[in-house]
């Protein structure tokens, strides 16, 4: 149903039809034929992209179901801070911010083993620089450097600017 049929309990009459009082004629009934089948073919357009958008939307969308006792993990992004032992957070919280725990329960990281800055980030430190390499973009050239990460799963690599890491961590750069 249209927003207008809802407000006003009737079908919005199109430009074509505003006229119609008595037995006068708007335009001619070609034009008007005219006119009216293009207004259907815009209605049966926006209905096919209609359609087309919730039958994208229903692939995506899954059901959701929790049982009671089920473990989940919980976004808490949206929060800047959380008490030390995450003595504060409501114990009802809305199902899109929740995702079944399909990890081992034998895996279990205390919250004292997680390093974290004033901001709730994971802080994750560089152990090593293993590469450098220049990019260039459309009129600067960027020096970048392949930095080994040291966190609590083990280590990555990752690209990042030469001057942050050297204004940061200047003691990796005699080892490269």
């Amino acid at each position: 149903m249209a927003p207008y049929e809802m407000l006003y309990g009737r079908k919005c009459r199109t430009p074509v039809c505003w006229g119609e009082i008595g037995q006068r004629e708007l335009a001619p009934k070609d034009v008007v034929a005219i006119t009216n089948e293009k207004i259907d073919q815009v209605r049966a357009r926006l209905k096919a992209a209609q359609d087309r958008q919730k039958s994208y939307a229903d692939k995506r969308r899954r059901p959701i179901e929790f049982q009671e006792g089920d473990r989940v993990f919980l976004k808490v992004s949206p929060w800047n801070e959380l008490p030390p032992a995450l003595d504060g957070i409501h114990n009802t919280f809305h199902v899109s911010q929740l995702r079944k725990c399909l990890a081992d329960e034998t895996a279990y990281v205390p919250l004292d083993d997680i390093e974290m800055d004033e901001k709730m980030n994971n802080v994750e430190r560089p152990m090593a620089i293993k590469d450098s390499k220049i990019r260039h973009l459309q009129n600067k050239a960027i020096r970048q450097v392949l930095v080994q990460l040291q966190h609590r799963k083990g280590s990555d690599l990752t690209w990042e600017s030469e001057d942050e890491m050297r204004k940061h961590y200047p003691s990796l750069f005699g080892t490269y």
